[in-house]
């Protein structure tokens, strides 16, 4: 009797623990007060890198921008996981490699929104790459980024 309770205690807990939603967060994009470091004009591809680092995995170097990628994703028990929230952070350079636009982007409603913009001309060429990146969303899981599927 006494060993029935503690197994059924035991598959209680790890039940109702698979029920727990786990959140993941998959690449990188800088925050407002690390982009507030970046001079518009001034600082060149190698001082965003030393302030903000360089695009990684997740992210693209594309032509005269570089963008920053970051989604967040739930999972919860067996189903497939969410994507909760995209943010693409996409830094323009003009032909001397000064940075000439830092924009922050976001999804909502399936479009893309500009959240923050530090303009000194027009936004970002590649606003097809960008619209790709931001209009992926729930096209792809986690495990395909992690190389498990």
């Amino acid at each position: 009797m006494k060993h029935s309770f503690f197994a059924l205690v035991a598959v209680l807990t790890v039940a109702l623990s698979a029920c727990s939603p786990v959140q993941r967060f998959h690449g990188y994009a800088p925050d407002d007060t690390q982009l507030a470091e970046i001079e518009v004009g001034q600082d060149s591809r190698e001082t965003v890198v030393e302030k903000v680092g360089r695009p990684g995995v997740a992210g693209v170097m594309e032509g005269g921008a570089w963008y920053y990628v970051q989604s967040d994703w739930v999972e919860r028990g067996w189903r497939a996981p969410v994507e909760t929230r995209r943010e693409v952070v996409a830094i323009s350079f003009d032909n001397r490699d000064r940075v000439s636009n830092i924009e922050r982007f976001g999804l909502q409603d399936g479009q893309v929104v500009a959240l923050s913009r530090r303009v000194t001309t027009t936004g970002p060429s590649g606003q097809s790459i960008l619209r790709q990146l931001l209009g992926s969303i729930g096209r792809f899981s986690p495990t395909q980024i992690l190389g498990g599927g």
